[in-house]
């Protein structure tokens, strides 16, 4: 060895340097509903009389013999333990005999995985079906979470989008135009959260017949499936087309229906090789769901039926009322909702407008002015792949939709 090399190799190599936090996880973008309702909050304990249609929470307390079965469970040792990752065999069995109902198959509990909420539901979900180079045909607008959750297994959104004329229902044609070689899924949300739209029984059929045609996995998020209005029907896409029954992953939770937002009770239903690996991959993420939640999710799913159909019947009054309010806005072009509790306008035609000495170009200045302006808290549609919207949640109280919306009526009459 020459003094050269000794030095050489004495010398410590230095590595180039590592970010702190590794692409994957930097690249995430923060929930824009939580961070508007977050906000919101924060204005509010501020002092300011600020108004939030950020959240899709209920306002409703959890109905009360719920409550009363997570009591009864807390006090029970044998809820104090580990138990079967993939959930309570009680809760399994009840929600097979759900969706056994809701498809017109046989479900059984094995083709069922109980998740720590829906969003868990949703990233397993494709951590399981997606590789790095898939793609999912994303329809637009679409939840937040859902492109993130896609980005997360190395697969790529292929938004969609079908504008307020529309009524934001995309055609069997535009999914096609979407499709390559690479589609590997279809994702479906009906009710939809950010729109409220419910899919008509031959739509569903219409867009199942087409994945089923193509061999393309559907992903189909229900948990606004017990909100609908005006008479409009919720269809599962297994009971449209049950031939897709192998290549279908079905998505929910007690979170919206039973104003559970905070209890943390999500689920999977789908083949069984699916829901297996799905639930090893639970076992070493977050192992089973807490046992009081699923007591507590057992009661909501096989208890009365009233408190749920009351919350409906407040949020069908609110929806009605908010779409009137929305409706009186200058600029703003308002479907009807027929499910979840959204309305989504198209506020394109306030775009270029100058208010208050601040000129508007997007929705999120529009949002950012009607928040600082108006104290009222909206979400913007960049959030949902839908420029030129805005979402207000109607989940809160019937004169907090008419103060806030008459607000922004002033602000925009200016």
């Amino acid at each position: 060895m020459t003094t050269d090399d000794a030095i050489t190799s004495a010398t410590p190599q230095h590595s180039i340097p590592h970010a702190r936090v590794s692409q994957r996880v930097g690249a995430i973008q923060p929930s824009a509903t939580l961070a508007v309702d977050a906000t919101a909050k924060a204005l509010k304990a501020a002092g300011r009389p600020v108004i939030g249609f950020g959240a899709g929470e209920p306002d409703f307390p959890t109905p009360a013999h719920i409550v009363e079965a997570a009591i009864e469970a807390a006090q029970d040792p044998r809820n104090h333990r580990y138990s079967a990752t993939g959930g309570l065999p009680e809760l399994k069995q009840a929600l097979a005999e759900s969706f056994s109902g809701t498809t017109g198959l046989e479900i059984d509990p094995a083709q069922v995985l109980v998740t720590n909420g829906g969003k868990q539901a949703v990233f397993q979900t494709f951590a399981t079906l997606l590789d790095p180079g898939d793609e999912v045909i994303l329809p637009a607008p679409y939840w937040t979470t859902y492109p993130e959750a896609i980005r997360q297994t190395g697969a790529t959104e292929v938004p969609v989008l079908a504008g307020v004329e529309q009524n934001y229902v995309p055609t069997v044609e535009q999914l096609e135009a979407a499709r390559t070689e690479r589609t590997r899924v279809l994702l479906l949300c009906s009710p939809s959260n950010p729109t409220g739209v419910v899919l008509t029984p031959e739509q569903v059929t219409e867009i199942g017949r087409w994945a089923l045609e193509h061999g393309i996995w559907v992903v189909t998020d229900e948990i606004y499936k017990s909100l609908t209005y005006e008479g409009m029907p919720f269809t599962s896409v297994l009971k449209a087309v049950p031939e897709l029954a192998e290549t279908t992953v079905l998505l929910g939770g007690v979170a919206k229906s039973f104003a559970m937002t905070g209890w943390r009770v999500g689920w999977m239903v789908g083949p069984v090789d699916v829901i297996k690996a799905a639930t090893n991959l639970q076992s070493h993420l977050t192992s089973h769901v807490n046992n009081i939640a699923q007591r507590a999710a057992l009661a909501a799913l096989t208890g009365p039926d009233e408190p749920v159909e009351e919350m409906r019947v407040a949020f069908d009054r609110r929806r009605r009322l908010i779409v009137e309010k929305l409706s009186q806005v200058p600029g703003f072009t308002v479907p009807t909702p027929t499910g979840a509790f959204y309305a989504f306008p198209d506020v394109s035609q306030v775009l270029g407008r100058t208010l208050r000495g601040r000129e508007i170009t997007t929705s999120t200045d529009l949002a950012t002015v009607i928040l600082e302006e108006a104290e009222v808290a909206a979400v913007p549609g960049e959030a949902f792949g839908a420029p030129g919207h805005l979402r207000f949640s109607y989940a809160l109280a019937d004169e907090d939709i008419t103060e806030g919306i008459d607000r922004v009526i002033a602000l925009l009459s200016e």
